[in-house]
């Protein structure tokens, strides 16, 4: 299966790890269509907007269940697998934060920078 990352474990970033031996495949960004947070610092929290998104950069990984798995294991809490649009127009699944929780708990918004490793560099 074809899977987007965009935060902690893009390459360089310190839960690349997490990808084992998941084949990096290309990077790649979403549609315009999603607003990027940061979660305490510690990873991204992204979620599909009607109006306002950025497109977000990232990187597709091909993996296999077993490495699905384990990504998904490994993953923070509240995040869910749910299928993003890219910019080219297909969809791959990639880990998405609630809305919801994001507005309640007031993560910044860093959707400017249009992508996790941009804004951890800055």
């Amino acid at each position: 299966m074809l899977f987007f990352i965009c935060g902690s474990a893009l390459r360089g970033q310190p839960d690349h790890a997490n990808l084992g031996t998941a084949r990096f495949v290309r990077e790649a960004k979403t549609a315009p269509i999603y607003r990027l947070h940061s979660v305490n610092d510690q990873h991204p929290g992204i979620y599909e907007v009607a109006d306002g998104g950025v497109a977000i950069a990232g990187e597709i990984y091909e993996m296999t269940d077993a490495q699905h798995a384990h990504l998904i294991a490994t993953e923070p809490p509240d995040l869910y697998e749910a299928p993003i649009r890219l910019d080219d127009g297909t969809s791959v699944s990639a880990m998405i934060y609630p809305r919801e929780l994001i507005e309640a708990r007031g993560f910044r918004d860093i959707s400017e920078y249009g992508g996790w490793a941009a804004y951890k560099s800055r």
